[in-house]
């Protein structure tokens, strides 16, 4: 599909240390797609390699017929790829609007930024009242709202999400997940690394699990349901 975001045969790691190993995979638009694992699986490096935080070694990422493989992180997110880290990395000095304001720096245009914040903010009541709060004294799901809209000031057709429900109280995970689903219903697709099988398997429309540094499953949620000996072995029968 012209629109579908791949990476093909990808090797990366860190220094000299080989970490993902031949893995393909692909998502698409308005899509959820997570990537489940054990830790050290090479789910993050995988997703920052695609955000060109990490070169890849070998192989490909390609977002339709577009050749993305090796560009910087400031040239993804202008060609629609936005990472939000684990922990959301918001800025805690800068107030909400300062922070949503960093995200729009790759479009180098302050009226489209700020339009485009306003539109967004518009959609967080709780920031719209606490646009100039600086970011570090709000709760962690607050922090977290700040981060998503962060990522959607420049339009992205991708986010990629490391880890969002980490350090949250499960009533702040299930409403991350809920904000998850609402990027999918602007038509954004999502790249999701989680280790909350139990939160974020029922809104995944596609489903990858990693161990090794190896892609060993690809398929639906319900797939996963299905296959008791591959949930007991890599999801620790949850």
């Amino acid at each position: 599909m012209s629109n579908e975001l791949r990476v093909d045969n990808l090797v990366t790691g860190y220094g000299k240390q080989e970490i993902v190993h031949d893995i393909t995979a692909s998502a698409l638009p308005g899509h959820i797609t997570c990537i489940f694992g054990p830790n050290g699986s090479g789910k993050s490096t995988v997703i920052k390699a695609i955000a060109g935080l990490l070169p890849a070694w070998s192989g490909r990422i390609t977002l339709g017929d577009t050749e993305l493989t090796g560009l910087p992180v400031h040239n993804m997110v202008r060609k629609g790829i936005v990472m939000m880290p684990q922990g959301g990395g918001v800025f805690p000095r800068f107030t909400v609007m300062e922070n949503l304001r960093m995200g729009g720096y790759a479009l180098n245009n302050r009226d489209i930024t700020e339009d485009r914040i306003e539109s967004l903010i518009a959609d967080y009541p709780n920031l719209q009242r606490r646009r100039n709060t600086p970011a570090g004294s709000l709760s962690g799901g607050e922090q977290m709202m700040v981060a998503i809209a962060r990522a959607l000031v420049t339009d992205p057709a991708f986010v990629m999400l490391d880890e969002p429900s980490a350090g949250l109280s499960p009533a702040l995970v299930h409403e991350t997940m809920q904000r998850v689903v609402s990027l999918k219903e602007r038509g954004v697709g999502v790249i999701m690394v989680e280790q909350n099988i139990r939160e974020a398997l029922p809104v995944a429309d596609s489903v990858y699990i990693f161990a090794g540094g190896k892609r060993k499953f690809a398929g639906t949620q319900d797939d996963i349901r299905d296959d008791n000996h591959l949930m007991s072995i890599y999801m620790g029968g949850t």
